[in-house]
């Protein structure tokens, strides 16, 4: 059968013709139509995108453009590994509480607007260089919001600034942002050899230093009447916990006053009682000093009381003195953290934990009490429960929902409850560290290194096998997968040389820098749309072809599709850094392009001749 051809371009409008006519065959068509209706399908928004690239990868297959052997190549790929470690070694960073501890000097000087934008942004965008970027801000948006509530500040002034700091400094090395990661694949394909782990840096680390400078003026853009979304934390609005724990033998807590023990935490949380060995108990000064052995009974919020049993190597106690069997043979993904609520016809209504053989016969061991209007000063094992107390109560999740209804306790709604975690270590950025330097020496490739990193710190508890699968974004790596095989018909069907040729029929009228600017445009204007990573994998064929149409090597476009595609500053829904911060920020759709246009300029102003000098346009 005749392969059927279309003339796209031949004659003018005044029928004149006007060079050699360009041919489309129904595959061709066909891919473009499929790719069409798959980006007015994200901009729809009626499904989700993951599903949207699914249904895409189906049709393909079912009309011929994918074979049959090659539908799930694109889960085989090696982006696949690199951004579901990259997800779990950012997890695993942010749970170590390094961040927290850095930051934590420079607090008393984080008075003012602009110090903390810098401060944060610039931070953020630092860590996004080594951890993915969205993982990076995660981290710091807990920081974010302590220091507006201690300033007075509005977290709407800081979270957009950080988010588009971690976009920022995702473009200055291969892992930062999928973009850069996907692009180092599309440059394999067609030179053979993909972009190493620090070749963005050039053009990364001026942008991003050029763009955490804007942003630490530029704050002022945003709206200063937004205010974001309650947290489950703020709707719980409790008087604070109680919890119990023991100073640690051989620890710098040891001959510490108990002021010094309470600036650990930023002085959220206050020490009641110290109980020392032989039952003395009394109320401590400032000025006490703790000694070996003394049981401390801290009241704050769990995040706070966390920090400082893990800073200070205090030993959280429960009401048990023992571990029982149960808990032993509970697999260590299986065991957590869960609140509730003693209800009014509740089994423990007037009894103590001990009596109540709530740990030996229940399986439930008790972290922490918050009682209404009341401070609760008797160590956990003694306190009598009344209706209406909060508590919190570690176990095995697969049973504590059966043991709460029997013992009459009202779960609170799920959120992040760090007391009970393990005690926090610098494991995880030796880790990172050391997987970077050979990369950086080309001792391992990326895939390997961050994979690696992942299992070792799986492997050391430095996160749980249940953190690590709920880190991983999942619906964004079946996008990714659905899309290889999907984006790459373009580049079999040779659509990306017909794109090509009418681009170069513009570029007849542009010089290289100007060709360059229309790339990176093309890029920022597509991103809110398609996703940044499946803006990539559609733009950066057509971008390479476009450069070998022209005459010019294919790095800088390539490069410029990264950029362009990494850098969505116009919207909340090209990137989800953006997404991130859109509810906690209490951010309307439009408040975006007031930050976001002028550093998108600064972006194209200050990255094209970037580009142009590290990466010369000449073959």
């Amino acid at each position: 059968m005749a392969e059927l051809r279309f003339p796209l371009v031949r004659y003018s409008g005044c029928g004149h013709p006007v060079g050699t006519a360009i041919y489309m065959t129904w595959q061709q068509a066909a891919a473009f139509a499929l790719i069409g209706l798959m980006m007015a399908a994200f901009v729809w928004g009626r499904f989700r995108y993951d599903l949207v690239a699914m249904v895409t990868l189906l049709v393909a297959v079912l009309i011929g453009l994918v074979p049959a052997d090659k539908a799930f190549s694109g889960f085989s790929d090696d982006i696949i590994a690199i951004i579901a470690s990259a997800l779990v070694v950012s997890a695993a960073v942010a749970r170590s509480g390094i961040v927290e501890r850095v930051l934590k000097p420079l607090a008393p000087w984080l008075t003012r607007t602009g110090a903390q934008v810098i401060v944060l942004t610039g931070t953020v965008a630092l860590l996004s260089g080594f951890v993915k970027n969205i993982g990076a801000l995660a981290m710091l948006m807990p920081v974010a919001f302590q220091l507006a509530r201690k300033n007075e500040t509005s977290p709407s002034m800081l979270l957009m600034p950080m988010a588009f700091g971690s976009l920022l400094g995702g473009i200055v090395t291969l892992v930062g942002t999928s973009p850069n990661i996907l692009v180092s694949r599309v440059r394999q394909e067609i030179t053979g050899e993909p972009f190493a782990m620090f070749d963005f840096a050039p053009v990364g680390i001026p942008l991003a230093i050029a763009g955490v400078i804007f942003l630490a003026v530029g704050w002022r853009l945003l709206p200063k009447n937004r205010k974001g979304a309650a947290s489950i934390e703020a709707a719980f609005n409790l008087e604070g916990y109680t919890t119990e724990a023991v100073v640690q033998p051989k620890t710098d807590t040891v001959g510490k006053t108990v002021a010094q023990l309470e600036k650990l935490s930023g002085s959220d949380v206050e020490v009641l009682i110290v109980v020392r060995k032989g039952g003395r108990r009394f109320a401590p000064t400032d000025g006490t000093e703790l000694r070996a052995g003394d049981t401390l009974l801290l009241e704050g919020e769990p995040d706070a009381l966390q920090r400082v049993v893990a800073d200070a190597k205090l030993k959280l106690a429960t009401a048990s003195t023992r571990k029982s069997k149960k808990e032993l043979d509970t697999p260590a993904d299986d065991r957590g953290v869960m609140e509730a609520v003693i209800g009014e016809d509740s089994a423990l209504l007037g009894s103590n934990a001990m009596t109540a053989r709530l740990y030996h016969k229940h399986g439930l061991a008790l972290l922490a009490v918050s009682r209404a209007g009341e401070r609760v000063t008797s160590q956990l094992r003694s306190v009598r429960f009344k209706s209406g107390d909060v508590v919190v109560l570690r176990g095995n999740l697969n049973e504590m929902p059966e043991a709460l209804g029997e013992l009459g306790l009202l779960p609170l709604a799920a959120r992040t409850i760090p007391l009970g975690e393990t005690q926090r270590s610098l494991l995880p950025v030796g880790v990172l560290a050391v997987a970077m330097l050979l990369v950086a020496f080309g001792y391992l490739p990326i895939a390997i290194a961050f994979f690696g990193t992942a299992v070792l710190l799986m492997l050391f508890r430095s996160i749980t096998l249940k953190e690590a699968y709920a880190a991983v974004d999942w619906p964004i790596l079946i996008l990714i997968g659905a899309l290889i095989p999907v984006s790459d018909t373009l580049r079999t069907t040779g659509g990306t040389e017909i794109i090509a040729a009418l681009l170069s029929r513009a570029g007849d009228y542009l010089n290289g820098p100007a060709a360059l600017v229309a790339i990176m445009v093309a890029a920022m204007a597509v991103t809110p749309f398609l996703n940044n990573a499946a803006t990539v994998l559609v733009m950066g064929p057509i971008a390479a072809a476009f450069a070998q149409k022209l005459g010019y090597r294919p790095d800088p476009f390539l490069m410029a599709v990264a950029i362009g595609a990494a850098c969505d500053f116009l919207t909340p829904i090209g990137h989800q850094s953006n997404t991130l911060v859109m509810g906690p920020g209490g951010y309307r759709f439009g408040d975006y392009w007031r930050l976001g246009l002028p550093l998108s300029l600064l972006v194209i102003a200050i990255g094209v001749p970037l580009i142009a000098f590290f990466w010369p346009l000449a073959r």
